[in-house]
């Protein structure tokens, strides 16, 4: 069989166990439950009622992607990547390189996850399309292209996290999958804005863009901001970003270019751990 074959093979196996897998269903039922009841709940607080429009949906919804989507994808892929002893020793034994095992097994969970967020965006989607029509259609469409990036991402760094653990090692792996989601998506914006209060604006805004890039939760936050309410919505890491790179297409395109980073780079160094761990 050829790499591409056995590539294949392995991913199709993998997005199977993972579709089967009761994680992967509760997730598509709860993600589709949520993004529901945002799309319905958004008048409330203004004493309105009704279904929100694609543009509102997204916006509200975007910090619940943020929070949910890297957890479930974190959680997910260490589980996978740091198998039962007797399970790796199998799986290893095979005569197939360890990269190749690796690629097929991320590849096959990430379209399982894909497919679980398609269904709560199809979901709410027809939904809001039915009562609301298609105004903000991109902008719905953009948050879902945002919560793909952070299921690669997220992915990336659960197959780092975990590679080559096994056994006993799994609960170790999955408690550095939690301190990672926590510090990534709740404590690095805290430590952030509170560094560059107490600097002079210079050094502060080079702080918050330098914040910004290195992580992937608030570049695709900012990213998500950008093009759905342009500039109104930003807060001051994000107009610092946009100062520096002179307009909000540079901005754009650094902010895809650091997703892409922090996608390929950590999958790359999980490769290169796994083929050097014992199993």
């Amino acid at each position: 069989m050829t790499t591409a074959s056995v590539l294949w093979l392995c991913a199709s196996q993998e997005l199977v166990l993972a579709m089967r897998a009761r994680a992967t269903q509760i997730f598509a039922l709860v993600f589709a439950a949520l993004a529901l009841a945002v799309s319905a709940s958004g008048y409330i607080l203004s004493g309105g009622s009704g279904v929100q429009d694609f543009a509102r949906t997204a916006t509200s919804l975007t910090e619940l992607v943020l929070f949910v989507v890297p957890m479930m994808a974190l959680l997910v892929g260490t589980t996978a990547f740091s198998p039962d002893q007797g399970a790796a020793e199998l799986l290893f034994s095979q005569p197939v390189a360890r990269r190749t095992l690796m690629w097929g097994r991320l590849l096959g969970l990430f379209a399982a996850l894909v497919a679980a967020q398609a269904i709560g965006f199809g979901v709410s989607g027809l939904v809001i399309f039915s009562q609301s029509g298609q105004d903000g259609l991109a902008s719905f469409l953009l948050l879902g292209a945002a919560s793909v990036a952070l299921t690669a991402v997220s992915l990336s760094a659960a197959a780092l996290i975990a590679g080559g653990s096994a056994g006993r090692r799994r609960a170790r792996a999955l408690a550095i999958a939690l301190c990672v989601w926590f510090v990534a998506v709740v404590l690095y914006d805290l430590v952030a804005l509170g560094l560059a209060s107490l600097l002079r604006s210079g050094p502060a805004s080079r702080l918050l863009i330098t914040a910004t890039l290195a992580n992937p939760v608030d570049a695709v936050r900012t990213g998500v901001l950008l093009g759905i309410q342009g500039t109104s919505a930003f807060g001051s890491a994000s107009l610092a970003l946009l100062r520096f790179t002179g307009g909000t297409t540079r901005a754009a395109l650094l902010i895809v270019a650091g997703v892409m980073v922090w996608i390929v780079v950590p999958a790359l160094a999980a490769a290169r751990r796994l083929e050097r761990a014992d199993i």
